[in-house]
């Protein structure tokens, strides 16, 4: 088939405006980590018939694929219009094109949502600790709780010694339960800079009572500092907010522009044919097999803010949380209207018929095809590592030629 096209300046139109759109990169992961275009999101020509449908749930969205000169994008299209895709577009010239252009290229992964992390820092001057600074107290039994942000299972795999594990968009939750003492230091880690920076600012901008600061460069900046990690902890933070946080979510969710809906409205804005949305339950994942609102994909608060280039590729798109306790989905959707979407949080609908089950998984790409992220695992170069931090403090500048983000801070 014949695929029409789109230049380079039309795609960057339609990020300015805040059209929907998904642009994406055909290439696996790996191949796309060395460098994309900003609110590119990847998905592998090779894995459309897997990803497609959950990723694009709109058939009529406007698409545009492209390729750094690979061959993929006839086979890419046929695919996508085998499944029911309507409107589907190359990028004229690929990814050569956009370059010689002079837009930007972003390298890794979740480019966007650590770019905005570093955009958090910048203007908040959110408040940080080096990793020689956090073994000091922790060699003198300081007065400190260190919760780490991560998945637990990256978390399992190494930790910095005496922290416990309370994923992204559980802190707010869990905060009043881990650090029940006011005078407690809390200190927040993740593997590098953009979740730490992100939970540091929640549990701030939430209003927690604690001095809250983040472990600057995670556990990177530790393993650079040759301090020792943990392997194989179990440490779970549990339920119990800190007084007040429930309604302190709400008001930052209000400030950052989030819009409540009850039952019926979030059943008008499915109506809307015309417009994509994406329905995210950010609860844990017990939660969500214990009861959950039909329709609504599983996909954990603080995973989702990272993430959100692979949730949801369309870029303009809203998005719809839910959660039965508020202030997850408030935290949650505080930052991603920031990040430019259009964003809504469900009030009530827990007490009708729910549906019960695991979340639903999409396979594992080829281990081959994916991009090693220099944070992850117990092997990696320290110079990969240092490469890494030195990227991620360029983003702000980055972003500033790139010019296309539209992002704000509360």
């Amino acid at each position: 088939m014949t695929v029409p096209s789109v230049t380079p300046s039309q795609v960057r139109s339609a990020l300015l405006l805040r059209d929907e759109i998904a642009l994406l990169d055909l290439r696996h992961e790996a191949e796309y980590a060395t460098g994309h275009p900003l609110f590119a999101a990847n998905m592998a020509a090779d894995r459309i018939a897997l990803e497609a449908e959950t990723r694009l749930p709109r058939k009529d969205v406007p698409i545009v694929v492209y390729d750094a000169g690979e061959g993929l994008v006839a086979r890419a299209a046929d695919r996508l219009a085998a499944l029911g895709y309507t409107n589907v577009r190359q990028l004229d010239g690929g990814l050569k094109a956009w370059q010689a252009v002079g837009y930007e290229l972003f390298q890794d992964v979740n480019s966007y949502a650590k770019a905005f992390g570093e955009l958090v820092e910048s203007r908040r001057h959110t408040p940080s600790l080096a990793a020689d600074e956090v073994a000091a107290l922790i060699a003198n039994n300081a007065n400190i709780a260190i919760l780490d942000v991560r998945r637990f299972d990256e978390y399992a795999t190494m930790n910095i010694p005496g922290s416990i594990s309370v994923p992204g968009a559980e802190l707010v939750y869990r905060a009043g339960r881990a650090a029940p003492d006011p005078e407690t230091t809390i200190i927040v880690n993740c593997a590098g800079r953009t979740r730490s920076i992100i939970g540091t600012q929640s549990l701030i901008n939430a209003g927690v009572p604690n001095r809250v600061l983040a472990l600057r460069n995670g556990t990177i900046g530790w393993t650079l500092a040759q301090q020792d990690l943990e392997h194989g902890a179990d440490r779970r933070g549990g339920i119990g907010a800190f007084e007040g946080a429930k309604a302190n979510a709400r008001e930052v969710a209000y400030r950052a522009g989030v819009r409540h809906v009850r039952p019926e409205e979030a059943n008008a804005l499915k109506a809307r044919s015309n417009r994509t949305l994406y329905r995210f339950d950010i609860r844990a994942g017990e939660d969500y097999a214990a009861g959950h609102i039909g329709g609504f994909r599983h996909y954990p608060g603080g995973q989702l803010v990272q993430e959100v280039d692979i949730a949801a590729p369309v870029r303009g798109a809203r998005i719809l949380l839910t959660d039965n306790m508020g202030m997850r989905a408030d935290m949650t959707a505080s930052w991603l209207a920031q990040m430019g979407w259009e964003t809504y949080v469900l009030d009530g609908g827990y007490d009708g018929a729910l549906e019960v089950g695991p979340p639903e998984v999409l396979p594992k790409p080829d281990p081959s095809h994916r991009y090693r992220r220099p944070y992850e695992g117990t092997d990696v170069a320290t110079r990969a590592m240092q490469a890494y931090l030195d990227w991620e403090y360029g983003l702000v500048e980055q972003l500033r030629r790139d010019a296309t983000h539209g992002f704000f801070v509360i």
